[in-house]
């Protein structure tokens, strides 16, 4: 599989994994690897802090995760 960011560019480049949001094939030099809060839920997203405590974002177990950098862009924006 290719990188697809990379052959938007007209390269041939092996993938070292695949965005969890996008599905995309993703190489080392565009692969952004985040610490994203574990949600769980189809389409309403619900957080999971444990033991029915109201929690935020900055409270939640937080699980390495690799994206593109679209997806990543769009992550950051909204938490």
């Amino acid at each position: 599989m290719l990188c697809y960011d990379c052959a938007q560019q007209g390269k041939d480049v092996d993938t070292i994994g695949i965005c969890i949001l996008c599905g995309r094939g993703i190489c080392k030099e565009h692969s952004v690897r985040e610490d994203l809060p574990v949600m769980k839920g189809e389409y309403d997203v619900e957080l999971e802090c444990g033991m029915g405590v109201e929690c935020s974002t900055k409270d939640m177990q937080h699980l390495p995760q690799m994206l593109c950098p679209t997806c990543h862009k769009v992550v950051k924006e909204n938490y």
